[in-house]
């Protein structure tokens, strides 16, 4: 698989699938390898993904420093990646917790962001983020659900903070907008594709200047799309259109019936969704 250094010297994987033009992936997790992002709903049929692993994930080298880990610090591995591509501009699509890394990469790079999808997209570097309340909103959805009884009990040993390993296992299913097969092999391979110390380090202490960075991303001219699961707490559609509206040029779109990784849930309405953003260059371009 092709490789890049990045400032600190740390040689840093990604993968490429499909063709035509480039569209750069930052996966979440937080620090989960890029492998679970699959081919997101057969988007590279129209587009050619480039899907970055972060350091210490998937083909990814190990970091001297751990500190590095921090979303902020990361932040010159992704200006590293558009450096290396050749790209002068790009379309940046992020994933969950990845949201945060790429709007801290846009408001440090604002040239050289053409358009960001924020896919199902946390949003700590712009101080908005899901509690408790959303997640429980989110879950009252899935009340007839035959799971639901079982995992909304681990759900509760969750937010007491006595939870188990089992616990966090049994709630997986609130992330996904059916537990089919599908859902459970997807989430069944989280473990092996995490970095747990850098996970625990992404969103430390200093990793976030809020007002700094809805600032400068008040001066940005990206287009930007948000799109959130109608049955999905982070962040819930109501708080993606909150999101939205830090942005100068950001649309929202909310998938019916989708949890947290909507290219699982419909396939067909992710991609038409995401390629006609990204074919107009954000809200109002012709």
């Amino acid at each position: 698989m092709p490789t890049f250094a990045t400032p600190d010297g740390t040689e840093l994987a990604y993968h490429v699938v499909g063709e035509g033009e480039p569209l750069l992936c930052l996966p979440g997790g937080p620090m989960r390898a890029s492998a679970y992002l699959g081919d997101l709903g057969g988007l590279s049929k129209l587009r050619r993904l480039i899907m970055l692993d972060l350091r210490g994930t998937g083909g990814s080298g190990v970091p001297v420093d751990p500190a590095s880990y921090r979303c902020d610090r990361q932040v010159g591995d992704v200006e590293a990646f558009r450096d290396h591509l050749g790209l002068e501009r790009v379309d940046v699509l992020a994933h969950s917790a990845a949201g945060d890394l790429a709007i801290l990469h846009a408001a440090q790079h604002p040239r050289r962001i053409r358009t960001l999808t924020l896919i199902t997209a946390r949003a700590r570097a712009l101080g908005v983020d899901f509690t408790e309340e959303h997640r429980r909103e989110a879950a009252a959805l899935r009340t007839a659900e035959p799971w639901f009884g079982a995992a909304h009990d681990a759900y509760e040993r969750v937010w007491a903070g006595s939870a188990t390993d089992a616990d966090q296992d049994a709630i997986s299913p609130f992330f996904y907008g059916r537990w089919d097969n599908a859902a459970q092999a997807h989430a069944a391979a989280e473990v092996e594709q995490s970095n747990d110390e850098a996970a625990d380090r992404y969103a430390s202490s200093g990793a976030f200047d809020p007002a700094a960075t809805r600032a400068a991303i008040a001066a940005s001219d990206a287009g930007v799309l948000l799109l959130a699961g109608e049955r999905d707490s982070g962040p819930l559609p109501r708080v993606a259109a909150d999101i939205a509206e830090l942005f100068p040029r950001a649309e929202v779109a909310v998938q019916p019936a989708a949890g947290h990784f909507p290219w699982l849930d419909d396939p067909r309405q992710f991609t038409g969704t995401v390629e006609a953003f990204l074919a107009r260059g954000g809200p109002g371009t012709p």
